[in-house]
């Protein structure tokens, strides 16, 4: 698996978004201060056209990843950026522990979901 040092990211990310990337900052430092300190692993990004959505897609991607958190009994963690998404993780043993107001922006839902 490939790693990119944390490092390395805030340079390209302003050279990439520019005046927008102080905001993002702000974005990633609000979530940053809700994320769990204990080992996980932390299911970043997932994402299905909304056109495909309601299908199943969603939990066919993310039933090999929670099935290889339960394996190496790990538990997960992800931030729901829609409410719509909030049931979709809970089917999957995700709870909400808190909730981020992005200050001018939509609510984002910490979930965590013990190893099985």
């Amino acid at each position: 698996m490939n790693r990119v040092e944390d490092d390395a990211g805030p340079p390209v990310l302003t050279q990439v978004l520019g005046q927008d990337a102080e905001r993002l900052f702000e974005v990633f430092g609000l979530m940053g201060e809700k994320h769990p300190a204990q080992p996980h692993y932390y299911l970043f990004l997932l994402g299905t056209r909304p056109r495909w959505q309601g299908r199943g897609l969603g939990s066919s991607l993310l039933a090999p990843v929670l099935n290889r958190c339960d394996q190496n009994r790990v538990p997960a963690y992800l931030e729901a950026t829609s409410e719509r998404n909030v049931p979709l993780y809970r089917r999957h043993g995700f709870e909400v522990t808190t909730e981020i107001q992005i200050p001018g922006g939509p609510t984002v839902w910490p979930m965590w979901r013990p190893a099985k």
